[in-house]
């Protein structure tokens, strides 16, 4: 199937900001399972000084994950996303869910 590219009306491009792919990113890290399960791993505790987490009225303790090897540069990691993933309209098309999973099938086999 061969897709044919039509000549688009010139628009404005839309840009999405880099603080909400940031945000983003953050937000899909703290609801991970991988930071869930680290939690969950070290019960609760900061394994710096051992103290556990709690919500007590007036004794709230938050504990946070760490990365040990950093986190690569969120600069270059937004950078992907934009080039990668959100990236100009001009690229993009529209397609139904069949077409597009055609392509998909024909790029992987």
């Amino acid at each position: 199937m061969m897709v044919v590219k039509t000549k688009k009306k010139s628009r404005k491009k839309p840009i999405t900001p880099r603080s909400k792919v940031r945000a983003a990113l953050r937000l899909l890290w703290l609801r991970s399972r991988e930071r869930a399960e680290c939690l969950k791993l070290d019960k609760y505790c900061c394994r710096g000084c051992g103290i556990k987490q709690s919500r007590a009225l007036g004794r709230e303790v938050f504990v946070e994950v760490h990365h040990q090897e950093g986190v690569c540069n969120w600069e270059a990691l937004i950078d992907s996303v934009f080039e990668s993933l959100l990236c100009s309209p001009e690229n993009l098309i529209t397609l139904c869910h069949n077409c597009h999973s055609k392509i998909h099938e024909d790029e992987n086999g």
